[in-house]
């Protein structure tokens, strides 16, 4: 198997979201650089980012994911209870709770 890079997080969380959603959809994921965030401070912030690594057969399938992931975090939506403005990567209102309408 041959590994791609296909993407470098900004931190251990989002790495593994990006992770568990793209092995949500058959494609096997490999992080590395995540035992580099213990010489935060040390190192330069884009020496000890986590990248994602894909088998290179599935790189085109992940990176469409990837984007799809990055589209959808910049765009805004406004809840319907409460109307309170929220970024695309909130699932629920952070001023109410509310779940994100899908109308």
């Amino acid at each position: 198997m041959s590994w791609v890079q296909v993407y470098s997080a900004s931190n251990s969380l989002e790495a593994h979201s990006l992770k568990g959603m793209l092995e949500s959809i058959g494609i096997e994921v490999v992080l590395k650089g995540e035992s580099l965030s213990s010489a935060t401070g040390e190192l330069p912030s884009d020496a000890i980012a986590v990248t994602l690594w894909v088998d290179a057969m599935r790189e085109q399938q992940a990176r469409q994911a990837l984007n799809d992931y990055e589209a959808q975090a910049e765009q805004v939506w406004f809840c319907h209870v409460c109307g309170e403005e929220n970024g695309g990567s909130f699932e629920i209102c952070w001023q109410c709770s509310t779940p994100r309408s899908e109308r």
